[in-house]
């Protein structure tokens, strides 16, 4: 499978990016970084010290967007900690950011590889794959699929009432994303809150002993502070890997095709993902969103991949 991650690390989109290199199923073709959880300077940064922990310094990282189509830029500093992956002892990345810009290289990717045959993951604001698509919009049609993370309907919103953090942070790019046609599977809050990060989980990880795993660990313990607090429950949600874990084991996964609009312009519910889930409309089902998960068998995943990481 080859796919481009479109990130804003953020612990768990650490996560996301480790199951990927774990994985020989997949060919990760690069890393897009996009200002969300904390700004680009140290999105892109985030992204390679992933890499380097993950033994893959041969990874093409690029940086994107540094804020949303419009609007005031929204981060999550008070959930991820000050560099976006406090917890363990952080470095400076070995290797360099590619030349050119993220948009760029998503482009190019898509007109160059064969159509059908690339697969998008952002699990970050959508602001770099709405400009792609705005400067390029045949690459629309040439999408495999865009697996992304983001949004929620029966679970709410986590950074507003309503609103997931990801949509919330651009919503205007996220309503072009979702208008484009290309075929759509969305991992919203509803499943992320289904995968916690209880205590036992993270003491299997840590019984993996790799350097990834153990700065995982560290990670995810200080992560789910945050949530732990939040929903009083035994772990909080890893959002962003249940996309990866998607494309790897989809039987792991319940969900059904909906129709999904974004709301753009209420000052209540903007960034809202507005989703058909009892088809009450006729209009069109666009989206494949994801509404349950094998907990369990999730970790057990997460866990057997990052024992292959060097």
């Amino acid at each position: 499978m080859k796919i481009i991650i479109d990130t804003d690390p953020g612990q768990d989109d650490a996560a996301a990016i480790m199951l990927a290199l774990g994985s020989p199923e997949i060919d990760l073709l690069g890393i897009t970084t996009v200002a969300g959880n904390v700004p680009l300077e140290l999105t892109a940064r985030n992204a390679r010290i992933i890499c380097e922990m993950s033994g893959r310094t041969d990874v093409k990282v690029f940086a994107g967007a540094d804020g949303p189509l419009q609007g005031t830029q929204v981060t999550a500093e008070h959930v991820h900690g000050r560099t976006g992956l406090d917890g363990p002892e952080l470095f400076e990345p070995s290797f360099p950011l590619q030349d050119g810009h993220a948009v760029d290289f998503i482009i190019d990717t898509l007109m160059e590889e064969a159509s059908g045959t690339v697969t998008l993951c952002p699990i970050g604001p959508l602001t770099n794959i709405a400009l792609a698509l705005q400067k390029q919009p045949e690459i629309a049609g040439r999408i495999q699929q865009i697996v992304l993370m983001g949004g929620g309907y029966f679970a709410q919103g986590n950074v507003t009432p309503s609103a997931e953090f990801n949509i919330y942070a651009d919503p205007d790019a996220a309503a072009i994303v979702f208008a484009a046609g290309s075929p759509i599977v969305m991992l919203p809050l509803d499943v992320t809150h289904k995968v916690l990060t209880t205590q036992p989980r993270i003491e299997r990880i840590r019984a993996v002993g790799n350097r990834a795993a153990l700065a995982m660990v560290k990670m995810l313990e200080f992560y789910r502070r945050y949530d732990v607090e939040k929903y009083g429950t035994d772990g909080g949600p890893l959002h962003d890997p249940t996309t990866i874990a998607w494309l790897l084991q989809p039987q792991l996964f319940q969900g059904r095709m909906c129709n999904v609009e974004i709301e753009t312009t209420s000052p209540l519910t903007r960034g809202a993902t507005v989703v058909d889930w009892w088809g009450v409309t006729d209009r069109a089902k666009n989206v494949h969103v994801i509404g349950d998960a094998d907990a369990d068998g999730f970790f057990e995943l997460l866990t057997e991949r990052l024992a292959n990481l060097a």
